[in-house]
């Protein structure tokens, strides 16, 4: 669950069926950063969408006037809503190789900026201690407030070798899981102040970076 910009507007959304889980959705463009053999870091650009877009903005009071035109003030405000995360927010990020997690460091290159009314958030994790092993790349939040969807096709930067399979989640055993969880209760009956399972990884795409040196 992202901990960070979600609670600026988590009062504005309204607990309806349609928006029980997932409340928002974002697209994500991925980058994997190589230097030499071993992957350096992931870059990550979120995309939110439109009616979250909406409810950020006018929590934050900018682009009042609704002509999707940020002033500079409007657009410090913007990028300082995240000026650092919490310690237990690991941001929806999970790297592996070789089957074991690999340490993210704190992110760097943070940009926040708003296009027509679409509110978009860059930034980079460096990896720590990699190999030259295949690299698995899961963008999700463990409590699926948030749903991530892959924008298009993964880049790879500093390699030419190398090729990104994407593997989409088997959705049936994903909801089935969740059913089972929620003793049958819908997920609309999940109250704000009830913590949801963690479910988000198995709503994750995995992705697959594999290098021919």
């Amino acid at each position: 669950m992202r901990r960070v910009l979600l609670p600026l507007v988590f009062g504005l959304i309204p607990q309806t069926p349609a928006l029980a889980h997932p409340h928002v959705f974002v697209t994500v463009d991925v980058t994997v950063i190589y230097e030499g053999a071993r992957p350096a870091a992931v870059k990550l650009d979120w995309v939110y969408d439109e009616f979250f877009s909406i409810l950020l903005t006018s929590d934050l009071g900018i682009d009042l006037d609704g002509d999707g035109i940020l002033t500079d003030v409007e657009a410090k405000i913007l990028d300082d809503a995240v000026v650092e995360w919490p310690a237990d927010y690991l941001g929806d990020l999970a790297v592996e190789q070789n089957g074991q997690s690999v340490a993210l460091a704190p992110r760097i290159n943070h940009t926040m900026i708003y296009v027509d009314g679409i509110v978009r958030e860059t930034h980079t994790r460096p990896l720590v201690a990699t190999s030259d092993a295949p690299l698995t790349v899961q963008v999700y939040d463990p409590f699926y407030y948030v749903a991530y969807e892959l924008a298009g096709p993964v880049t790879i930067a500093g390699r030419n070798d190398c090729t990104a399979l994407i593997t989409e989640p088997d959705l049936n055993r994903a909801y089935s899981l969740v059913d089972e969880l929620l003793y049958g209760r819908p997920a609309s009956d999940v109250g704000a102040d009830e913590q949801f399972p963690e479910v988000g990884v198995e709503f994750a795409q995995t992705i697959q970076v594999i290098c021919e040196g």
